[in-house]
């Protein structure tokens, strides 16, 4: 149920567009009849003009209809089909080099193309191109070919011209590929907001939120503690999370299956294990999993290794909470570790 209280904190979340608060709750505007997301670009009305619903299905019975500028039926930041468009073109021919015609053919404006492949992916349509060649190139030559054929077959003339853009992708020319570690990194959409998948074809590295305070540190630590390259793609791993996230959100899963990577240090490890074990619909405080460890004096040190948790959901560090019963910490946004809290309650 929504209160009084709830009301005040969502309306001033719709003034700022906080995209912590996707997926939490949808605004109904009684003057235009439309129901939005509480990013929604549109003018924001006035409060007495809102009207706030849990889902989707409630603001349509309600008979609010679908705004068509935030699309509030499909994810957070749905890949728009201008993306699609262009992703697909990528895919069909990785190898290509594009230049301003190909855009004209595809009658799709190159700014336009840049801005919105910017702010989805956090490069241009041409980095994206760039970088998914370059991994054409890192696969062809760890299956033994030559440097000098990959380079051609990936559209590079200049062999210094390629040596460049290699090192700038992976940081080190491509004769040293072998000692290489490749991640790849994949955007996932979600209910409650678009996720970063980065992971290998054994395991999963990291899964946060997009919008996550300091998630740019914790991609360039993962590189350089991993001594890995991460280029866009998809692996094993990232498709099996998607899946069982897609049934997470659906209240259809209790367990991940998808296999982890921990990079941390055994006091971390341990924590996280016991995070792991406290059923979905419960909470435990810090205090609680100090205890259960064996360390009952060091509740701080386990907020710190809750905070270094790199799988967001997977280890449930949402259902850790302070002992007086607050909320605590959440990188994602306390406004989501509540959503969780509650979504697990319900499924269970």
């Amino acid at each position: 149920m929504i209160t009084a209280e709830n009301k005040k904190e969502y309306y001033e979340a719709l003034l700022a567009k906080k995209t912590e608060y996707e997926g939490v709750f949808f605004v109904g505007v009684k003057t235009t009849g439309v129901f939005c997301r509480p990013t929604c670009p549109a003018r924001k009305p006035k409060l007495e003009n809102c009207e706030f619903f849990e889902t989707a299905q409630q603001a349509l019975l309600a008979s609010f209809r679908p705004c068509k500028r935030c699309r509030p039926l499909s994810y957070p930041n749905h890949v728009s089909n201008l993306i699609q468009k262009l992703v697909e073109a990528v895919e069909e021919k990785p190898e290509k080099r594009w230049k301003d015609k190909d855009f004209e053919e595809l009658a799709v404006d190159a700014s336009t193309a840049r801005r919105q492949f910017k702010k989805r992916f956090g490069m241009t349509f041409v980095q994206y191109a760039r970088a998914r060649r370059m991994g054409l190139a890192i696969k062809q030559i760890r299956e033994g070919e030559a440097v000098i054929e990959a380079q051609l077959s990936t559209g590079y003339e200049s062999s210094s011209g390629f040596r460049d853009a290699f090192s700038r992708i992976m940081g080190a020319a491509p004769t040293k590929l072998g000692r290489s570690h490749i991640l790849k990194a994949a955007w996932l959409d979600t209910p409650l907001g678009p996720m970063l998948a980065i992971g290998d074809e054994k395991a999963l590295y990291l899964l946060e939120f997009v919008d996550r305070r300091g998630l740019e540190r914790e991609i360039e630590r993962l590189r350089r503690k991993t001594k890995s390259a991460i280029i866009p793609g998809h692996t094993k791993p990232i498709h099996s999370i998607e899946r069982e996230l897609n049934l997470y959100f659906k209240g259809q899963l209790r367990e991940f299956k998808t296999t982890l990577c921990l990079l941390g240090s055994p006091f971390q490890k341990h924590v996280w294990a016991e995070l792991v074990k406290i059923p979905p619909g419960e909470t435990r405080s810090y205090s609680e999993i100090a205890k259960a460890i064996g360390r009952p004096t060091a509740f701080r040190a386990v907020a710190q290794a809750n905070g270094a948790n790199q799988f967001a959901i997977l280890i449930p560090c949402h259902r850790v909470i302070n002992t007086n019963g607050e909320l605590g910490g959440y990188g994602g946004g306390l406004t989501r570790k509540e959503w969780l809290i509650n979504h697990e309650r319900k499924t269970v």
